[in-house]
């Protein structure tokens, strides 16, 4: 945020959370279209950096650079930063299936555009888990097709719920979708798949993987002919003539 007087940590620790969230939630509005999918706040001695993160980054980006350079001016403006203190980045989701922001917005403008609730999830399960994904869960509640609201469950492969993992395997986005009989409730969850080099997946290990290795090769000991053999256990007394 805009450098202010002294202020205790409590407050600036409040203050950078009503920052990120009032931004995130602007964004979301402005770029939902465009694939937005989350945004990181970097703070440097010069300048204070926002990082948008999107699956298309060329309509962020606008007509050479116009729309970038508006959204930057809104922010400087709404949140008071100082001339050239803060600056607009546009950067591209890697692997856009397993971004649970990405595709709970995909999957609104899908119900949005009137297509059938179980055909649209359907949809969105099938290509995450074709793009690699362990495991899907979406959750629609809401009055989908009678006065009677309901909610309907679609999950495929495995999904963690607890623990230390899940803060790094899970993907989780929320959405609301305003449709004429009323608000529609989404919930996407993501489990991303591991990923040595930490690009499309984390790079951390499942603590309960278990890997088997291949048996080492052993060399036989060298039998010996059966006369150089040495002969355990009694020898027979030989028989004695009559």
């Amino acid at each position: 945020m805009a450098q202010q007087a002294q202020i205790s940590k409590k407050r600036k620790f409040v203050a950078d959370g009503v920052f990120n969230a009032e931004l995130n939630e602007f964004l979301g509005r402005t770029l939902g279209e465009d694939g937005y999918a989350g945004v990181e706040v970097r703070v440097t001695p010069i300048r204070t950096e926002i990082i948008i993160r999107a699956t298309r980054t060329r309509e962020v980006l606008g007509e050479k650079g116009r729309r970038i350079r508006e959204l930057t001016a809104l922010v400087q403006k709404r949140f008071g930063f100082p001339e050239n203190s803060v600056e607009l980045f546009a950067e591209r989701v890697e692997n856009r299936a397993s971004c649970a922001m990405a595709q709970c917005e995909s999957l609104r403008y899908k119900l949005l555009g009137g297509l059938a609730v179980r055909r649209a999830c359907y949809g969105v399960l099938r290509f995450i888990m074709e793009n690699g994904a362990t495991g899907v869960e979406v959750i629609i509640s809401g009055k989908l097709r009678a006065q009677r609201a309901k909610a309907m469950k679609f999950k495929q492969g495995y999904l963690i719920s607890t623990g230390e993992p899940k803060k790094h395997y899970i993907s989780e986005a929320v959405r609301h979708v305003l449709m004429r009989q009323g608000v529609l409730g989404i919930k996407v969850k993501i489990m991303m798949s591991h990923d040595p080099e930490g690009k499309m997946g984390p790079k951390m290990q499942m603590p309960d993987k278990i890997t088997v290795h291949e048996p080492k090769e052993e060399a036989l000991p060298m039998m010996g002919p059966p006369e150089q053999q040495q002969e355990y256990g009694y020898e027979e007394a030989p028989a004695e003539a009559a």
